[in-house]
């Protein structure tokens, strides 16, 4: 979008209900209706990947349906995400739900041409293990990444079953393939137990810090923002969540819940304290709706993701401002 277009924003929910009409994210235009898009909101609805619960692969479309009570305005933020920058809803990326590799290079290929038009990414899940072509696709476009990883899990395993490609595993790959920048590594809420002590030894070799939800807790979600922040600098960031992130007071409609996780305020403030990053593309994943109770989960979601949407949209707007003065 140039900067003399003014972009198309949400269904006026004054006019037409916010439970009527097509459920697209925050009732925003299709990306067909746009044409292009700066920040594109895109689900992978695969949970071939799972080792516990399935079901992820509802939950792009849960989080659409939750996203309905969004509003243009985000006070936390002092920001209207949506006229700032033009973001649409590109719908789905098809996959194939029975072979692995092949939804993986699915969705690496779909990422790049998105990528291509100039948009930044909001991926819904969807499994973790679509965090991998995610990643590959955008560090071909800006070199390896920083990583921010929110999840309960660590998801630097190196295989389950033989397999490879799994939700438990994006992260070792994408360290293997050179495609993030191991200075700038951070898992955010982990905690339960583990196989054993060898998974936090080989995880540290790969170059990540932990945060741990009790961290969080006992310091603060400011004081840990300003932690992310220094570590991450000025690198390109690409921030993953897994919604199991989060207790299951917050989020019971996951796959792999685990007791002790962060608030869904502690997620949203930390989010908002990386606001000076320079984050490139993001993704929501793990929402298993078949597990959810009254939308808790897909709405914890649809908050997560706009907060990640308005972040881009700012960041956006500033270097489009930048650029006209010049």
């Amino acid at each position: 979008m140039s900067g003399n277009e003014t972009p198309r924003g949400p269904v006026d929910s004054s006019r037409i209900p916010r439970y009527a009409g097509p459920a697209t994210f925050a009732r925003l235009p299709r990306l067909d209706e746009v044409g292009t898009a700066d920040v594109a909101v895109v689900g992978v609805p695969f949970d071939s990947g799972v080792s516990y619960r399935p079901g992820a692969r509802f939950g792009g479309n849960a989080i659409r349906e939750a996203s309905r009570l969004l509003r243009p305005y985000n006070p936390a933020q002092d920001a209207s995400p949506f006229a700032l920058a033009q973001v649409a809803d590109g719908g789905d990326i098809a996959v194939n739900p029975f072979n692995i590799n092949e939804a993986v290079e699915t969705v690496e290929a779909a990422a790049d041409d998105l990528l291509g038009t100039g948009a930044r990414l909001m991926t819904l899940g969807g499994d973790h293990t679509i965090a991998l072509p995610l990643l590959r696709s955008v560090a071909k476009k800006h070199g390896p990444v920083a990583l921010l990883h929110f999840d309960a899990h660590l998801d630097t395993w190196d295989t389950y079953f033989g397999a490879e490609y799994t939700h438990g595993t994006p992260f070792r790959r994408a360290v293997e393939e050179g495609i993030l920048d191991t200075s700038a590594l951070s898992h955010v809420g982990t905690r339960g137990p583990l196989y054993g002590k060898q998974d936090l030894t080989d995880d540290e070799k790969m170059g990540f810090g932990i945060v741990t939800s009790a961290d969080v807790y006992r310091r603060g979600a400011d004081e840990v923002a300003d932690q992310l922040r220094q570590r991450i600098g000025d690198r390109p960031l690409y921030i993953s969540i897994d919604i199991d992130c989060l207790d299951p007071a917050h989020a019971p409609g996951t796959g792999t819940p685990e007791a002790g996780g962060m608030t869904s305020r502690e997620l949203l403030e930390i989010l908002r304290g990386l606001a000076s990053c320079n984050l490139v593309s993001a993704d929501v994943v793990e929402v298993a709706p078949a597990y959810d109770h009254a939308e808790i989960t897909s709405v914890a979601a649809s908050h997560t993701a706009y907060e990640l949407t308005t972040l881009m949209s700012r960041q956006i707007a500033a270097a489009r401002k930048d650029t006209e003065a010049k």
